[in-house]
């Protein structure tokens, strides 16, 4: 195995798709960089909270430090729910509400220049099955992966190996990790989950599909 076929770059939010993840791929990787990427939206610091916290309980050798960088989106997004905290989807909204324009792009082209820097080429993120949106999708992703590869002479391959699976499976998977750790809430009340927004009703709703007690602390209950 090559310096660079032996480490990956995961993406993490501290939510449970990229919590789960990060730890699966562990014993795969002599390597393991976790990334978090800010990019000015309401809930970073309390995302960031949790997913220190449960990289800590991983306890694994193999998994650098947490890797923070800037990326700031709330000069283009403006008025966007996201950055001001307004009009935040609620438990019963569509499920496009939740839709940030390009994330992915942006999220993978930082990574990508981390990766060619520390000859890394392996990016993994956690998308689910049935993710709809338009930077999520196979052709996405292999589009991207050449771009990537291109523009930075280094070879990047994209991984998303829960393309399949849903957020029950997900669940199920790492139910043997510290799930109550994570975190996926876009309107936190302190750093607690609000209960009331619609990333908490998927969870809540994720955990009741799986048959395992969620183990979240609401700020409100529903």
């Amino acid at each position: 195995m090559d310096e660079s076929s032996s480490a990956i770059c995961v993406l993490t939010s501290g939510g449970l798709d990229s919590a789960v993840l990060t730890a699966e791929v562990l014993p795969q990787y002599a390597r393991v960089f976790p990334v978090y990427i800010r990019s000015g939206l309401r809930w970073e610091e309390v995302e960031l909270y949790w997913l220190r916290r449960f990289l800590d309980r991983l306890g694994e050798g193999r998994l650098q430090p947490l890797t923070v960088m800037q990326l700031p989106t709330d000069d283009v997004y403006e008025a966007h729910w996201s950055v001001t905290g307004e009009g935040v989807p609620e438990r019963e909204a569509a499920w496009d509400s939740v839709y940030l324009p390009g994330r992915n792009i942006i999220l993978l082209a930082k990574a990508a220049i981390f990766c060619a820097l520390r000859g890394v080429s392996t990016i993994a993120l956690g998308l689910l099955e049935g993710n709809p949106f338009p930077d999520a999708t196979p052709a996405f992703l292999s589009l991207m992966e050449q771009a990537l590869s291109q523009g930075l002479a280094h070879r990047i391959t994209i991984l998303a190996p829960y393309r399949g699976l849903s957020k029950p499976e997900i669940i199920r998977r790492g139910r043997h990790l510290p799930l109550e750790l994570t975190f996926s809430c876009i309107a936190p009340v302190g750093r607690r989950h609000c209960g009331r927004c619609s990333k908490c009703a998927e969870r809540q709703e994720a955990f009741a599909q799986a048959g395992i007690a969620d183990p979240t602390i609401y700020a409100y209950s529903s």
